[in-house]
């Protein structure tokens, strides 16, 4: 019997990797070490380049009672001004390893936690796997990329990711943890709700150390599922194009949007989306406008075939934040300072000017966060990990 799922359509060559970083070796504020360009100085600072390194570091602080921040590409993270007391721990480690690669079983990879996202995606398709093509561009590092659950254009990583090799803090032991143990939703993980509902903060109880992924082995890409990607492919919603295809109009769509780190456009830095679509019960979704977005809260984690549709999870409603935003009044480029704005690009990312400190960018969150309140009686939700401050 024919099992594999390889199309012998052609295709050029993948697009290149793009910057997901903006981190400086030696660094010495967390300004210097997000792409925010925002934060304090750092008291310790860990540029770990093996496992044992980590896991040292990790252990050594928690035994000291100290706070641990574990950053990758700093993508997404808003610090406060105030020196970080703690210590901060890079994972310098960029490697990726094909575990296996066969048409039956598809294609499986091992990627350490410091690994640039992007490179992560290009390697996928440079195999002929699918299913991160709609996550390029992305910055951050591959390490992050669960505690989050990224997704874009319709896809998330938690389609591909099947277990995840672990530092458990409480536990003190390296151990693994599978898809089946990650709650993952819509920008949320068990790592992620580990930072807000024990001690463990602002890193999880888990600390990544390296991702194991299994794709399907495919040139073309998993079926679009989003208006605007179809739209900029030429093709319906649900059809497949090459998956190399997808990534070029992915990266498009992202840089017209400044959603693509560039050093000479300060849209770029921000933490990329910076409220989280909400998800609202039916009941709720009824009390917007009638012209307000509206979709299908889904389960990704149940897609187990090319061409599957995740399960539907009944009873609630996902809107668009950045639609909020901007019918609550606040225009692309909407500022309360000159320090800090809404990007000109997309309403949805707030960005550094130049000098910004924390507290511009509070303000301005806290500012568009309550107009939408008012305007449409939905509190957003900020998507970037908070380091020594808070909305509230």
């Amino acid at each position: 019997m024919e099992c594999s799922i390889t199309e012998m359509i052609g295709h050029g060559p993948v697009p290149p990797a793009v910057p997901s970083s903006r981190a400086q070796l030696g660094a010495q504020t967390l300004a210097q070490l997000t792409t925010f360009g925002v934060g304090g100085s750092i008291a310790n600072l860990v540029e770990a380049r093996t496992e044992t390194e980590i896991v040292e570091a990790v252990a050594a602080a928690d035994q000291q009672g100290i706070p641990v921040l574990v950053i990758g590409g700093g993508s997404n993270i808003l610090a406060a001004d105030d020196d970080f007391a703690g210590v901060v721990i890079r994972d310098m480690r960029h490697d990726i390893t094909t575990t296996m690669d066969d048409g039956c079983g598809g294609g499986q990879m091992t990627v350490t936690a410091g690994t640039p996202w992007d490179d992560v995606v290009v390697y996928s398709l440079e195999q002929e796997w699918m299913g991160l093509e709609a996550l390029s561009g992305i910055p951050g590092s591959a390490g992050a990329a669960p505690v989050q659950n990224i997704g874009a254009y319709g896809q998330e990583v938690a389609e591909t990711i099947a277990s995840l090799r672990v530092y458990d803090r409480q536990q003190h032991r390296v151990t693994t943890l599978f898809l089946s143990d990650l709650d993952f939703g819509y920008r949320h993980s068990l790592l992620k709700s580990s930072m807000v509902s024990g001690p463990w903060g602002p890193s999880p109880r888990w600390i990544v150390l390296s991702v194991n992924f299994h794709m399907r082995r495919a040139t073309l890409g998993a079926p679009v599922k989003y208006g605007q990607l179809a739209a900029a492919l030429g093709i319906d919603l649900g059809e497949r194009a090459p998956a190399v295809d997808v990534r070029q109009a992915v990266l498009d769509l992202r840089r017209s949007k400044s959603m693509v780190l560039d050093d000479a456009n300060r849209n770029t830095y921000s933490a990329g989306s910076f409220f989280t679509n909400p998800i609202l019960t039916s009941a709720q979704a009824e009390q917007l406008p009638e012209q307000a977005p509206r979709f299908a809260v889904t389960d990704h984690t149940t897609i187990n075939q090319i061409g599957g549709e995740p399960t539907v999870i009944e009873g609630y409603v996902k809107s668009s934040a950045a639609w909020l935003i901007s019918h609550a009044g606040f225009d692309k480029g909407f500022a309360v300072s000159d320090r800090a704005s809404l990007s000109t690009d997309h309403s949805l990312a707030l960005t550094n000017r130049g000098q910004a400190c924390a507290a511009d960018v509070i303000e301005l969150a806290k500012t568009v966060r309550d107009g939408v309140q008012k305007a449409f009686g939905v509190r957003l939700v900020p998507e970037p990990v908070f380091v020594g401050l808070s909305l509230d």
